[in-house]
């Protein structure tokens, strides 16, 4: 008999479907029922969260079969530690870009909450099922849901940007199905574990169909993360949507930067035999190829969204530049930059703009001056007393000390999380008997992306906090200043706790290293709630 803990690993999927199809059958102008639904949801599936990595930690993985069924014909969730860590990251910018869109921007368009709800839906599913089909299946759902989420506040350069979002993501989603095929013909498979299995013993003829495949499909997972030069669509896509859809989209290139880690560590790790440390070369080319990129796009860029946009290039480049190097010290080090790196710069798009609320017209989106809203919109005319919220005193101050904090975050300075990370990251390659020369380029990429932000972020907080201008400071909601500030105060948090949060990145990086325990949860035999227990050697005979 099963208890009800044991179905907490489908909520965060069940949840936010529910309540999307809720929002979905209220009338648009119910605006505070679904918001209250919606942000109901969103916190909840933060406490889900933090129980399921409890359970992960005290348990180790955990594998749920829908239905019961057994594998390989059940639809499989696994909650580890990894997927469960990246499941709180997401519920954590979930909850703070709900919030901040309460403030207006959920009256840009129709169905904002219901498509935010699925798009946490499918990043959600994306990080916690085992099979890879289902994989595809979510991820074409939260694609699904970007897709619109993108066009909401109107404009021509929203439209333009999401054509082409449209256009690569639709080419990545071929690749992934053409990956997955070759996958299947070979192991006759799609679940992770059972993959991880059949490599281990695959025979050396099937090995280039294998490894030809994992390619194929690695190239879709590196469009989604940004790598270079794939990622010319990324700064102009995150650059054009509205505030709090650019602070959640920072989680989606991370999607792809899961699905590398998880899969080179099951599939390509030291006990798969002929195709271990496949494409690890590649990957750390590419990387340093992207934060090549990311820099020269920072010190270039005169818009904050664009300097933002190719920070996340810089924090994807660094991600798999590692994860190309591999060891449980970086593996660790990496994990701790990537919460880091994608709270600090979810807190900069939501803090961009509010600061840039006075820009010149030719400061705003794409060059070009548009209206924030569509005034043909049934909702959108409706509560415009309440658009601008309430005055707070100190406009300039407190945006200019959530910038400051943003910007010390970014670059890397002590002693913030930001620094933490990135000296974790390079202790890691020094730890390293024999310094390759790709680790001692990272090295100083890294050093040179914190100097990059500096200056970039430096001359923007000049520009726009610190010029007098002639129009009076601009009125902030404190709908706006909350979740600016939980975002800040978790990375203070972080950098507070950074000893436990390391030795929990530590534990993770084990796990990944030795994936005993993933593959006996997601393997054959297991039952609803099972924490897999079932002897890897004994599957593999």
């Amino acid at each position: 008999m099963t208890q009800w803990s044991d179905h907490l690993i489908i909520v965060p999927i069940v949840l936010p479907l529910a309540a999307s199809a809720l929002t979905l059958s209220l009338d648009e102008r119910r605006r505070a029922a679904k918001r209250v639904i919606s942000l109901g949801v969103a916190a909840l599936m933060v406490a889900v969260a933090v129980a399921l990595i409890w359970s992960a930690r005290e348990t180790g993985p955990v594998a749920y079969r829908l239905g019961d069924w057994p594998s390989p014909f059940a639809i499989v969730l696994v909650a580890d530690r990894l997927s469960t860590m990246m499941l709180l990251l997401t519920s954590v910018l979930g909850f703070t870009s709900l919030y901040y869109a309460t403030a207006r921007w959920d009256r840009s368009g129709p169905r904002f909450h219901t498509l935010f709800l699925l798009l946490l839906m499918g990043i959600n599913g994306a990080f916690l099922t085992g099979d890879i089909f289902n994989l595809f299946v979510f991820f074409e759902v939260l694609l699904a849901a970007s897709y619109s989420l993108i066009l909401h506040g109107s404009g021509t350069e929203r439209t333009g940007a999401s054509l082409h979002y449209i256009a690569i993501n639709i080419a990545a989603s071929l690749l992934f199905l053409i990956g997955v095929a070759l996958l299947y013909s070979v192991t006759g498979t799609l679940n992770m574990a059972h993959l991880a299995l059949s490599l281990a013993s695959a025979d050396r003829e099937n090995l280039a169909l294998v490894e030809a495949g994992a390619a194929i499909l690695g190239v879709a997972f590196l469009v989604k993360a940004g790598i270079w030069p794939l990622s010319f669509w990324l700064p102009r896509t995150y650059g054009a949507a509205s505030p709090p859809v650019a602070a959640v989209f920072a989680i989606m290139t991370k999607v792809g930067i899961y699905v590398i880690l998880r899969l080179s560590s099951l599939l390509f790790g030291k006990e798969s035999g002929g195709a271990a440390g496949f494409a690890n070369e590649t990957l750390q080319l590419a990387g340093l190829a992207t934060m090549l990129f990311g820099i020269l796009g920072i010190l270039a860029a005169r818009q904050l969204t664009r300097v933002a946009g190719h920070y996340v290039l810089v924090s994807s480049g660094i991600l798999l530049a590692a994860i190309g190097i591999g060891g449980e010290a970086l593996t660790a080090a990496l994990l701790f930059y990537l919460v880091s790196s994608t709270l600090a710069v979810s807190a900069l798009y939501l803090i961009i703009e509010p600061v840039e609320r006075n820009a010149d017209e030719e400061d705003l989106i794409g060059g070009i001056a548009e209206p924030v809203f569509d005034d043909e919109y049934v909702g959108a005319i409706e509560e415009k007393e309440d658009e601008v919220g309430i005055v707070i005193p100190g406009t300039i101050a407190i945006l200019g000390g959530g910038f400051i904090f943003c910007a010390l975050l970014l670059a890397g300075l002590p002693p913030l999380s930001g620094f933490i990370a990135k000296f974790a990251l390079i202790d890691a390659l020094f730890r390293n008997v024999e310094i390759a020369p790709t680790h001692w380029i990272l090295i100083v990429l890294i050093i040179l992306s914190g100097l990059a932000t500096m200056i970039a972020m430096t001359r923007a907080g000049i520009d726009r906090l610190w010029t007098p201008g002639e129009d009076s400071p601009s009125r902030l909601s404190l709908i706006e200043v909350t979740p600016i500030g939980l975002l800040l105060l978790v990375c203070l948090a972080l950098m507070l706790t950074a000893g436990p949060v390391m030795d929990f990145m530590q534990a993770t990086a084990e796990a990944l290293q030795d994936p005993t325990g993933y593959i006996s949860a997601g393997g054959p035999g297991g039952t609803v709630g099972d924490p897999g227990k079932a002897a890897v050697s004994g599957l593999r005979r």
